[in-house]
């Protein structure tokens, strides 16, 4: 992915004793903490897809720039639903906040001294959550991964279960996305304001529970797209100095 030396594996704290987490930081007192939903993306997307994709890319960024990767944190904050879906499981933005406030605390007392924290959930709650926490300290970077939208017709649309995210789902692991029952839905104007603004980020009742077209997606467009966000956070948050790459452009 880069000319930067890399590691052999990420470097993930649950498996790690504590003296070879004093070494570590010692080194380079940075830790990754990835933080997902457990929430519908439609019909052929799993549940854990914004936890799926921020995972495997906090681990990729761990083992290049040997970096500590936290365990990643399940649950967010996420937009309300009319529709019952069977599995789906939010916390309130407080909750969320006191809690990474208190794991966020107790990394600091054991070194850390700067936190990068990497959601896929660009719901306001949820940002609003992870963007406020306070440290003595270390700073703080919270990264969504999709704050800079990419070209295309569903440039303006919330990424959510859409051709951007399927895509990458299929390239990350296309066992997991069952595009044969992919589901289409382009919100009227009014249902899109209302996901932006009175609602709070609501689904639209109408929908499949994803907004956009995830049967445009394919693995093809998935690769391009993960080595992009990648790119980007790698250099703009990990410091590493590379040739941009060029913004992936969806097939009409």
């Amino acid at each position: 992915m880069s000319d930067t030396p890399s590691h052999n594996r990420p470097l993930r704290l649950k498996y790690l004793r504590p003296a070879e987490v004093r070494e570590i930081l010692a080194r380079d007192a940075r830790l990754i903490v990835p933080v997902g939903t457990t929430e519908q993306h439609g019909p052929h997307l799993p549940i854990g897809a914004d936890t799926i994709l921020i995972e495997r890319l906090s681990e990729d960024l761990s083992t290049e720039f040997g970096v500590l990767v936290a365990p990643t944190l399940e649950y967010g904050v996420n937009a309300s639903t009319r529709a019952s879906y069977p599995g789906n499981a939010s916390v309130r933005r407080k909750t969320l906040h006191r809690f990474m406030n208190d794991l966020v605390g107790s990394w600091e007392d054991g070194g850390v001294e700067q936190f990068v924290i990497l959601t896929a959930h660009g719901h306001d709650p949820h940002q609003e959550a992870l963007s406020t926490l306070r440290t003595q300290r270390a700073t703080i970077r919270t990264v969504d991964i999709f704050a800079v939208r990419l070209p295309g017709d569903d440039a303006k649309l919330p990424i959510h279960g859409g051709a951007l995210d399927t895509s990458l789902l299929l390239h990350v692991d296309g066992r997991l996305v069952k595009l044969d029952d992919a589901e289409d839905y382009v919100p009227t104007a009014r249902s899109l304001r209302a996901w932006r603004t009175g609602a709070r980020g609501s689904i639209p009742p109408e929908s499949p529970g994803s907004v956009g077209r995830p049967t445009r997606a394919s693995a093809e467009l998935g690769e391009r797209l993960y080595a992009f966000i990648y790119e980007r956070i790698a250099t703009r948050v990990f410091g590493r100095s590379s040739t941009p790459l060029a913004v992936p452009r969806m097939a009409p």
